[in-house]
């Protein structure tokens, strides 16, 4: 009988620290249109961009502990920076009036979450064409994970808009680029 307790006991530390091992996968995607004093100027972008992802997740994809010591620290963030770009900006994409649209990286951070650390993309998105809704089409680690979610804030002016992003909700036209506010 306490050879079974033993077993079981040691079988329920294993799942209990497997389960704690890695929450869920997320990232929380913050976009803006511009502010109504520069909106209409050339160079303005159509919306401004905050996407902060998992440190855990983006190693799970692109092992960025490249010592293997089970800890990510700044050098090797640092050395995987313009992967870790390439990787997420492909997996986002904006257009508008079915026409698509530009992404500038502006800077790469580090952020902290209650979970974790974060790598937080800054990048500016510009549309050309009449105004007309920005539509988002979002598959971050989708094919991979599809527990993978996004909390998405689109802010215009005083409103303020959120949704969830998965594998069933991927695709979300958004109120920035409607017309130019004045």
């Amino acid at each position: 009988m306490s050879r079974r307790i033993t077993i079981a006991a040691g079988l329920l530390a294993i799942v209990a620290s497997t389960a704690d091992a890695h929450s869920a996968s997320d990232a929380y995607l913050t976009i803006e249109a511009p502010t109504s004093v520069d909106a209409g100027k050339a160079s303005t972008p159509t919306a401004r961009v905050q996407w902060d992802i998992a440190v855990r997740d983006l190693d799970f994809v692109m092992k960025i502990d490249d010592d293997g010591d089970g800890r990510i620290v700044w050098k090797e963030l640092r050395r995987h920076q313009d992967a870790i770009a390439r990787y997420a900006l492909a997996h986002i994409a904006f257009q508008r009036a079915g026409k698509a649209c530009t992404t500038k990286l502006t800077k790469q951070l580090v952020d902290d979450h209650a979970d974790g650390a974060y790598v937080a993309l800054f990048f500016d998105v510009t549309c050309v064409g009449p105004p007309a809704p920005l539509t988002l089409d979002y598959s971050l680690f989708f094919a991979i994970d599809p527990s993978h979610r996004a909390v998405l804030v689109s802010r215009v002016g005083a409103d303020t808009a959120t949704a969830l992003l998965s594998p069933q909700n991927a695709k979300v036209d958004l109120a920035i680029g409607n017309a130019v506010r004045r």
